[in-house]
């Protein structure tokens, strides 16, 4: 019986990461138009976005390789996988013992890999400075993002994330401050991540600054709507990944199915609060120069360093 509870909340976990990550896209783009005094979108624009994309005609470059072809079928399976890994529902998951948080971080860096070689197969000068500019950008965040998933293993001694969050969760509420130090750079890996303000500009159609945009230019049809949804599934990676390490509270750990309904809501909660406090930095922030973007990646590193000697130091 508890096998059974297990698939189920892991088919459950992916079901609900398909559905909620456009709307956390919706959600997000709303919060940023309230805070910027513009008429907000409504929430389920990104899902009739990809119902149109998904039923337009693809348009392709005459020398695109089955590389391209592949590409966004093997993103958008990378991202559905590390949805599956990350505990949003439950701590029960079939796929949490294959694969611990280093491994997460690999399906992320091969994502961005297959990203770039798509983009630079078709041989366009956006297409090649985007590859350019993701590479650079994620050999410095990938750092960051591991020694922040470092500071919370050294915490449970586990670098599975599904322990992680079940260790935290059983602790006395206290303030960690490696912890604390870990949440700053964790949010900075997130925004520069997720293509956000101040390292991108998810909004913008300047070819000389997009980063992100740049990568997509040559997609359409079917193949654009799965690269917006794995942006989005990305999205809610990375903030589920935040709510693992900093917020745990709220995620099924019994085998009993009330447990697991009642978890939709609270993430449901957790998201909310994520996506507006995202809008937030977005909005009061400027975007950066890409030649500050390093400066601001390594002071996300020396964050998430400094949470571990913390914790080295001061055992908390």
């Amino acid at each position: 019986m508890n096998h059974y509870f297990e698939f189920f909340s892991q088919a459950l976990e992916i079901i609900v990461a398909l559905v909620a990550a456009p709307l956390l896209t919706g959600w997000v783009n709303q919060c940023r138009a309230w805070l910027q005094n513009k008429s907000a979108p409504s929430m389920l624009q990104p899902h009739r976005m990809l119902h149109k994309l998904f039923h337009k005609e693809v348009v392709m470059a005459e020398h695109a390789s089955s590389l391209f072809r592949m590409e966004p079928y093997i993103i958008f399976g990378c991202m559905i996988l590390a949805c599956g890994i990350i505990p949003t529902l439950s701590t029960r998951l079939p796929l949490s013992p294959a694969a611990d948080a280093i491994a997460l971080v690999g399906l992320f860096a091969l994502g961005r890999v297959f990203l770039a070689l798509a983009a630079m197969d078709i041989g366009t000068a956006f297409g090649s400075m985007g590859s350019r500019r993701e590479m650079f950008i994620g050999f410095l965040a990938e750092p960051a993002l591991l020694m922040v998933l470092f500071s919370a293993s050294l915490i449970t001694n586990s670098t599975s994330l599904t322990n992680i969050a079940d260790n935290l969760t059983h602790r006395p509420l206290a303030i960690y401050p490696s912890l604390a130090f870990a949440g700053i750079a964790f949010t900075m890996v997130l925004l520069a991540e997720n293509a956000r303000v101040p390292v991108d500009n998810p909004a913008t159609h300047l070819e000389l600054t997009m980063i992100h945009e740049a990568l997509l230019l040559e997609h359409s049809g079917r193949y654009l709507a799965l690269m917006e949804w794995a942006a989005s599934l990305k999205l809610f990676a990375y903030l589920c990944i935040g709510f693992a390490i900093f917020s745990p509270w709220g995620i099924a750990e019994a085998g009993h199915p009330l447990a697991l309904i009642l978890s939709i809501p609270v993430l449901a909660v957790k998201l909310a609060v994520g996506g507006a406090m995202l809008a937030a930095i977005e909005t009061a922030s400027a975007k950066l120069r890409i030649f500050r973007v390093p400066e601001f990646l390594s002071m996300a590193f020396l964050m998430a360093v400094l949470g571990m000697l913390v914790h080295f130091l001061l055992g908390a």
